[in-house]
């Protein structure tokens, strides 16, 4: 359950906000975000009052995909916060001394602190020079984690992983830490990660496949952020792994929730079916991913990081036309406006200087609305936010009446099962899938009909 904050903290909180000139129509997502910073320090062992907590809590709600406007008003929100604890704590964490007694803007998005005026002793304290055994302990506790996630996170983009990849591994070794609460990173041994994943099995009844992807992020972070090999893992509980078979629409099923979707998230879902994407493939697509001469969509960076190409429906290519020409018009319209372009992975945009305001590296499927980079001050255009979409093909299909747990991932599962349907052969939809290894295919054997003719004959006596 949520930490609840005080009636008194929020009486506080909300002058303090009015004596910050935020308008009132906000102030209760500014309280949102103190409710999910001092459940968050509660959490996971930080001082709430603590201003080295904070940076942390920023990176929390990035891995929660929370947009950069979201975060810079959960920022403020903290620094508001960080103004009343110099006026006395109304939380359970006691202020410690030095803590900032006020928040002072020195630039758009930047802080400093000033600190109430101690004595010689108190000071060093504040500086953590002569702290007490049990804050000495905790700081350097802090301090050893907060190391540990920096640098999970640089070995993660040095191998040039996905977000999705951070994002899984930092969420285990956050649960890891959370679980040997009280030691550091170094100090963790195979025994803490043998009781960590039978503590998964046992007691949070975790999937097969959760408890293999939480051991393989404490294999990484074993090996390239410790430097140390893991050896045997033996006598360890592990998660019963169940046959799965994927849930497939029928045609008349896919066309169902199609019609109840509206542009552009139909188009999205008939690239899902028709090219058999994953949905992160299909809104990473570039404008420059479409060659309608060769008939083909180019996915670049899939999952592995690896490229394919896949045919291009030609039933949808005068509503791919259609749709370049409203990407363009806004892409215009942006440039007009004077934005700094498309979001650019990796080193592209230093390789390119112009390329993030160019139409073919503009997004195929682009965000509504221009997210603002506080780092660089300027705006940029994102492409569409998979929950948008996630979300409106549950009410379609919700809509559609079907009684099926669909998801955007069962329009993959479609394109697969509906080629083997028609005898297309398992190598050909392995190659269009983007599967290292043909048995990963082979799981949709299970959900069409068999038509192989079983009976062993000669081939002299076929007719």
């Amino acid at each position: 359950m949520m930490l609840k904050i005080p009636d008194s903290l929020k009486a506080r909180f909300d002058r303090a906000l009015g004596e910050n000139e935020i308008p009132r129509s906000d102030r209760n997502h500014y309280l949102k975000w103190l409710r999910y910073y001092l459940d968050f320090c509660n959490k996971y062992g930080f001082a709430a009052s603590d201003t080295r907590s904070l940076s942390s809590f920023i990176r929390k709600l990035e891995e929660k995909n929370q947009t950069a406007l979201q975060r810079e008003q959960a920022g403020k929100a903290v620094h508001v916060y960080y103004e009343l604890v110099g006026w006395g704590p109304d939380v359970e964490s006691s202020r410690p001394a030095g803590s900032p007694q006020k928040a002072e803007k020195v630039g758009e998005g930047r802080y400093q602190y000033r600190t109430k005026d101690l004595g010689s002793e108190q000071r060093k304290k504040a500086d953590g020079n002569e702290a007490g055994p049990e804050g000495a302990v905790r700081t350097e506790l802090e301090k050893g984690w907060e190391s540990a996630y920096r640098r999970l996170s640089d070995e993660i983009a040095v191998r040039h992983y996905s977000p999705k990849t951070l994002k899984s591994y930092t969420t285990w070794l956050r649960k890891m830490h959370y679980f040997r609460k009280g030691k550091e990173p170094a100090a963790l041994s195979i025994d803490d990660v043998k009781d960590f994943l039978t503590f998964l099995a046992v007691e949070r009844k975790v999937s097969a496949s959760s408890q293999n992807q939480a051991f393989n992020a404490l294999l990484f972070f074993f090996r390239h952020v410790l430097g140390r090999e893991f050896g045997e893992i033996d006598g360890v509980v592990r998660a019963k792994r169940k046959p799965y078979i994927p849930v497939v629409l029928s045609r008349a099923e896919v066309d169902a929730v199609l019609a109840g979707l509206k542009y552009p998230y139909d188009l999205v879902v008939k690239l899902l079916y028709g090219c058999g994407l994953r949905l992160f493939e299909c809104l990473n697509l570039r404008v420059q991913s479409l060659n309608f001469d060769m008939g083909v969509v180019t996915v670049h960076d899939g999952k592995g990081q690896k490229d394919r190409t896949v045919p291009l429906p030609r039933t949808i290519v005068p509503e791919l036309r259609g749709h370049l020409k409203k990407v363009s018009i806004l892409h215009e319209r942006d440039l007009a406006e004077g934005y700094a372009g498309a979001f650019l992975f990796d080193a592209l945009e230093r390789k390119y200087r112009n390329a993030a305001r160019e139409f073919v590296w503009q997004w195929l499927f682009p965000a509504k609305t221009l997210t603002f980079v506080p780092e660089s001050m300027e705006y940029r255009r994102y492409h569409l936010h998979e929950r948008h979409v996630q979300k409106a093909i549950k009410g379609a299909v919700k809509r559609a009446r079907i009684p099926k747990r669909a998801t955007a991932h069962t329009f993959r599962h479609s394109f697969a099962s509906h080629l083997l349907q028609a005898n297309y052969d398992i190598r050909t939809i392995q190659e269009l899938l983007g599967h290292s290894d043909v048995r990963t295919t082979m799981i949709y054997t299970h959900t069409v009909k068999s038509v192989t003719i079983k009976e062993a004959k000669s081939p002299l006596d076929f007719e």
